[in-house]
């Protein structure tokens, strides 16, 4: 009973966070086609829209380059470079019914609200309540797409617990990306 109430608690706390960005141009049901954002103020105001399209069709809203100082920004290059590093792991770090329908080959799945208590995977190791993650691997993670904010999230938990940020590297393109610019995928196991 205590695990199933903490993993129902560790589900809510992305929510949680999701609903306190104040962000104003995020899009999050199938309803929403199109939302507005406000650049300046008076005569110099502009409206500045984002609509959900068949190349950009994720729920979510627009993530940051960087989601948390010291983690790495990087393209489709350094993710297939990344696949032949044995000091590194690529993660898919989206829920599981996005992960099964498809992900970058040789990628781990680990979910977003899972990564902060699975911290071994990734060569860090239990110390009593906190982790040891000064052997641990490159984190090379990534979700949906520049509107997701799966992997910001467990970015963002790793360092609580932890896991330095300059062992990360952001895939901010994601999935989206990798599909459209033609790269295999693979069914998620």
């Amino acid at each position: 009973m205590q695990k199933a109430l903490l993993l129902f608690t560790l589900m809510l706390l992305p929510l949680s966070l999701m609903a306190k960005t104040g962000d104003n141009i995020k899009i999050f049901s199938k309803k929403d086609k199109t939302k507005a954002y406000q650049v300046g103020e008076g005569d110099d105001a502009i409206t500045i829209t984002r609509k959900r399209t068949k190349c950009a069709p994720i729920n979510g809203w627009i993530q940051a380059l960087i989601p948390a100082p010291g983690i790495h920004p990087i393209t489709e290059l350094e993710v297939l470079q990344s696949m032949k590093q044995s000091d590194s792991i690529l993660i898919d770090m989206r829920s599981e019914k996005h992960y099964l329908k498809g992900t970058i080959p040789t990628a781990v799945h680990i979910p977003y609200n899972e990564i902060s208590f699975r911290l071994d995977e990734v060569g860090c190791e239990k110390q009593g309540k906190d982790w040891n993650c000064s052997s641990a691997k490159k984190v090379y993670g990534f979700c949906n797409g520049p509107a997701c904010p799966q992997s910001g999230i467990a970015m963002k938990r790793m360092i609580e617990n932890g896991f330095p940020a300059d062992k990360i590297y952001y895939y901010r393109g994601g999935m989206m990306n990798w599909k459209n610019l033609g790269f295999t995928i693979v069914e998620g196991e």
